[in-house]
């Protein structure tokens, strides 16, 4: 391969550094995606009846669903939902084929985690495919309900303002030619 290079003759792909931040990425996006889905089994089989209150009127467990975006914006747009999905998660994998940073793999892996978890419901939940409900259970005052897939894509979007602000490159400087 032509391009990025970490050191003469070794591409960027075989460093060290970017194994390193991919497979961070794939760690995080995968425990996103199990916390996710066993918390989102356990809200339909444990909150179907009524809502639990955890920390009184601040934090409750109450089930609902929502075809639409956050806030249930786009409730009739679901499949263009989906459809931006994929799109993401294609983003993602083109943009972690060149990072070498640690961080901003982690924070790629939440946004990954998140999106894919989301998109599960979407695929595979009534009514039928790509036009399905997610599941969200978590509610807090004067805010819409969510879910951990939703909370992983806000932690990311925080992490990566942070490292914008910080100038945290997703490559280092001597990776680049």
């Amino acid at each position: 391969m032509h391009g990025l290079q970490a050191e003469r003759g070794t591409t960027l792909i075989n460093s060290a550094p970017h194994r390193t931040a991919v497979k961070s990425l794939l760690i995080v996006a995968v425990l996103v995606i199990a916390l996710d889905s066993a918390t989102k089994t356990w809200a339909l089989h444990s909150l179907s009846s009524n809502p639990r209150k955890i920390i009184g009127s601040f934090l409750e467990f109450q089930l609902t669903s929502n075809t639409g975006a956050a806030f249930s914006l786009a409730q009739s747009a679901t499949i263009f939902l989906s459809l931006l999905s994929f799109l993401a998660i294609l983003a993602i994998a083109i943009f972690a084929r060149s990072i070498t940073s640690r961080p901003w793999g982690i924070a790629l892996g939440f946004l990954l985690g998140g999106i894919c978890g989301n998109l599960y419901d979407r695929t595979f939940r009534q009514p039928y495919l790509l036009h399905g409900a997610v599941v969200d259970w978590l509610r807090l005052p004067h805010w819409p309900v969510f879910n951990l897939a939703d909370t992983s894509i806000v932690i990311s979007a925080i992490t990566i303002a942070i490292l914008l602000v910080n100038d945290v490159k997703p490559r280092s400087h001597h990776d680049v030619p």
